[in-house]
């Protein structure tokens, strides 16, 4: 229940902030469990992909030092998150995420280079992907990269693609998780192409304090 009345709640501040949102390609959108792979190019787009599969339920991973704070944490528990340490991720990052799939039918959010810092993927995705038989589907946004431009009322795409091809039958070796990453990021790129063919994202720096 909570996580439907923080979704209701989440669609509202959308539409004050924004109100230019919508979403192509959502007949791509499997019927079963499925693994959202996307780039990370804000903080916000997580709320957008939970909206953009609406009313399926989704399940994300967030680093652990969020969850300090007991009223974030309560929050983020029951919108179906769950902590990682992003130093010593442990067996939790892959059971948890397979488990809210198989028991609850939640969808998984990921982020495959883990940060928006980083352009350099790992093979999470892959391992998630094998273990679960969940397929990949990439899905991408477009829109501001500031929150003054969400302010600007700046259009916001949500893009879901087709799902990548994976061979869940084969052995997970390098090659197969260099394949699938190189999948992801073409998939990323003609999702981009159809919406927007003129859209290039530059990844931020992060900031030093």
């Amino acid at each position: 229940m909570f996580y439907k009345f923080i979704r209701v709640l989440v669609c509202i501040i959308v539409f004050i902030l924004n109100g230019r949102f919508k979403i192509d390609g959502k007949e791509n959108i499997p019927d079963g469990p499925y693994i959202i792979v996307a780039p990370h190019r804000t903080w916000w787009e997580p709320l957008f992909f939970a909206l953009a599969i609406s009313p399926r339920e989704a399940t994300f991973m967030a680093k652990k030092e969020i969850f300090k704070n007991p009223i974030l944490r309560f929050i983020l528990v029951h919108s179906h998150a769950f902590p990682v340490d992003r130093e010593k991720p442990g067996p939790s990052v892959v059971k948890t995420p397979i488990k809210n799939m198989k028991n609850k039918g939640q969808v998984l959010i990921m982020f495959p280079s883990g940060t928006r810092y980083s352009e350099d993927l790992k093979g999470g995705a892959a391992l998630i992907a094998k273990l679960s038989k969940a397929p990949l589907v990439p899905v991408v946004y477009q829109g501001p990269l500031t929150f003054w431009g969400l302010l600007k009322h700046q259009q916001i795409t949500i893009g879901i693609g087709k799902e990548i091809d994976f061979d869940f039958k084969a052995k997970l070796t390098e090659d197969q998780i260099e394949k699938v990453n190189v999948d992801m990021e073409d998939a990323w790129k003609v999702v981009d192409n159809h919406i927007n063919p003129e859209f290039k994202y530059i990844p931020q720096k992060k900031t030093e304090h």
